[in-house]
């Protein structure tokens, strides 16, 4: 049974809609705007809407194949969360093919070429410098350069000694090279600390621009160069000067015409010994190529040639990676947290690093200090190479020339982890907006005939109900306007085509609980009852109804949600979001204010309430008979 009419009060109700209003549209025109009014009022758009800038990133393998289905798939999730890291902001990152994944972000032109960095984290002892200027002559000595950098331990009470008096436990560097070297020994030097690798010749060596395995690539960069250059790379032992011996430069000076990817294939005795190889080239190498963390590795840090140690310490021994504003100093730095097995690797790196077991690092490579460094390298990059001034038993820090943008980025790529396929850039588009704009335009147009149809069969079927089924819609749409503005400031949500048509749709389940609520409505009066205590009545049967058909759409959205990707999120996200407000709505105003207008006489007139027929027999069927008057059966 209803309650009692007495005990209903449509007015708390909407006095609870209008709260929600009003806070809701406080924060749009407070909470985080900027501008004026038109453009506090303007809800993100995606990028189908407003345009943006799309990349595609193509996989690099070894061998030239197809990666697996399953590494291909986890590259995408990772880089999804590194392009979409604060929740819905609509980036939309999809496989195409068998090897490239496309990333597309609405709004301002980016440049997302990073966001397809490996981001594999290496932790290298610095062996040996040289200068990396390549192809020019070394000037003059003028002294021992001075490598940039520190990393003290923090007071750990780990008895190993520190001669310096910080007690910062951060690992700090700047980014920036160093200029002035040492001279480098020529090719009589003492030997290097690796074994020269011997590449087998290949019979017929493909071009450069066929090779499509590194080994393919390896023979045919050795018959590029000649077998002169390549005798005369393989007899250095360490780096060798130009302008001393004719000879040398001369077979040395085709090394200097190789591009990133064919100096990437080399061995690294070669990338480090040959004075034509410069940074420039060593930059512009694949990424992936130095990744093999058991091979000793050739890495830059501004013009200065770094031959660095095999890795001890691997991205995956980091736990956690933050950005933070260093307080001391003021600038931004990656704070690093290791794992339980991750920092007893850092300690004994670090170990290694400030005894300079075996006398591994060369003079040249060793700090002011005279303590050996550790290089920070995120894919072929030196990052920072600090001198190691005491075995660190906790967390450190990644210093450099960071930005906050650089830091967070550097943060967020070590926090999803490396990916597991190397990426290069294949395609770099800004998306215009203008075919966009005519599709927003065409969809808000199918929202607004949707919207006029259902309120003019409301008017025609239903009359005085088609006004509370109008301003149900209105009340709906404010609603979810202003929840699209607030949500795309907070998580980023951006409103696509597909998020429209999830609004298109859910106004037929709108409309569904308007039929619902309005039919059992006419069961009761059928029934013989009054249209004032009709409304309590059908509420109570069709409030569970309403409930479980909005739930069915609600848990359905939220599947779709989970296991959809790209515009389909969109969808899903916008087709839930309406249907939770139009619940709100149906609770907040439908209700009382249908308990509202059973008072009035006008919803008791037969033509004005909508429910004329109902009502007029109804009062037929109250009518008594008069004695003598023929009666009629029903066939």
């Amino acid at each position: 049974m209803a309650p009692p009419q007495g005990q209903m009060r449509p007015g708390r109700q909407l006095a609870v809609l209008g709260l929600i209003f009003a806070i809701l549209y406080l924060l749009v025109f407070f909470a985080g705007a900027s501008g004026g009014w038109k453009e506090r009022l303007e809800p993100r758009l995606g990028l189908d809407l407003i345009g943006g800038t799309r990349v595609t990133l193509e996989a690099i393998t070894p061998d030239g194949q197809d990666p697996p289905a399953e590494n291909l798939e986890e590259a995408r999730n990772i880089i999804e969360s590194r392009v979409n890291s604060l929740g819905v902001s609509e980036a939309e990152v999809v496989t195409e093919g068998n090897r490239n994944i496309v990333v597309s972000l609405p709004g301002q032109n980016r440049d997302l070429t990073e966001v397809g960095a490996a981001a594999e984290l290496r932790f290298r002892k610095v062996l040996k410098v040289t200068d990396g200027g390549g192809g020019v002559p070394a000037p003059a000595p003028t002294g021992t350069p001075e490598p940039s950098g520190s990393a003290e331990p923090a007071p750990s009470g780990s008895g190993e000694p520190a001669p310096s008096g910080s007690a910062s436990p951060s690992a700090s560097a700047s980014a920036a090279g160093q200029g002035g070297m040492a001279p480098a020994p020529t090719a009589s030097a003492t030997p290097s600390a690796e074994a020269t690798p011997e590449p087998t010749p290949a019979v017929s060596a493909p071009s450069v621009e066929d090779a499509e395995t590194n080994e393919e690539l390896l023979a045919a960069v050795r018959a590029k160069l000649g077998a002169n250059s390549w005798a005369a790379a393989e007899q250095l032992q360490a780096p060798a000067q130009l302008g001393q011996d004719e000879v040398l430069d001369s077979a040395l000076m085709p090394f200097a015409q190789l591009t990133g990817r064919e100096v990437g294939v080399l061995p690294p005795n070669f990338q480090f010994n040959v004075p034509t190889i410069g940074c420039l080239q060593l930059e512009e190498r694949l990424p992936g190529s130095i990744r093999d963390e058991g091979q000793m590795a050739v890495a830059c840090e501004g013009q200065v040639k770094y031959l660095l140690d095999v890795a001890k310490v691997l991205g995956t021994d980091v736990n956690d990676a933050n950005a933070v504003l260093d307080q001391t100093t003021s600038q931004w730095v990656v704070s690093l947290n290791f794992t339980g097995s991750g920092q007893s690797k850092w300690t004994n790196l670090t170990r290694e690093a400030f005894n300079n077991e075996g006398q591994a690092c060369e003079q040249a490579a060793l700090g002011q200090d005279g303590k050996c460094r550790v290089a920070v390298v995120l894919d072929n990059d030196v990052i920072s190479s600090p001198e190691i001034q005491g075995v660190l038993t906790g967390d450190s820090q990644i210093t450099g020339q960071f930005t906050s943008g650089d830091a967070n980025e550097l943060a967020s790529n070590l926090r999803f982890g490396a990916l597991p396929i190397t990426f290069e850039p294949q395609e770099a588009q800004a998306v215009s907006a203008t075919l966009g704009s005519e599709y927003l335009r065409a969809g808000l147009l199918a929202m607004g005939i949707g919207m006029a149809l259902v309120a003019i069969y409301a008017f025609f079927y239903y009359r005085l109900l088609g006004t509370v089924i109008f301003l149900s819609l209105i009340l709906s749409a404010l609603l979810v306007f202003g929840a699209l503005i607030v949500l795309g400031r907070q998580i980023g949500f951006t409103l696509t085509l597909a998020g429209i048509a999830g609004f298109i749709v859910s106004l037929g389940v709108a409309a569904d609980s308007f039929v619902i609520y309005f039919e059992r409505l006419k069961d009761e009066i059928r029934e013989g009852r009054s249209p004032r205590s009709a409304v309590p009545r059908a509420w109570t049967r069709a409030r569970r109804t309403i409930i479980s058909a909005n739930v069915i759409t609600i848990l359905a959205a939220v599947v779709l949600y989970i296991v959809s990707v790209g515009v389909v999120k969109g969808f899903a996200f916008a087709l839930g979001l309406a249907t939770i407000l139009d619940l709100v709505v149906v609770f907040l105003f439908r209700h009382p204010i249908m308990t509202m207008f059973a008072r009035t006489k006008a919803f008791l007139s037969p033509r004005v309430s909508g429910l004329g027929r109902i009502l007029e027999q109804d009062d037929e069927a109250e009518q008594p008979v008069k004695p003598g008057a023929p009666r009629t059966k029903e066939a």
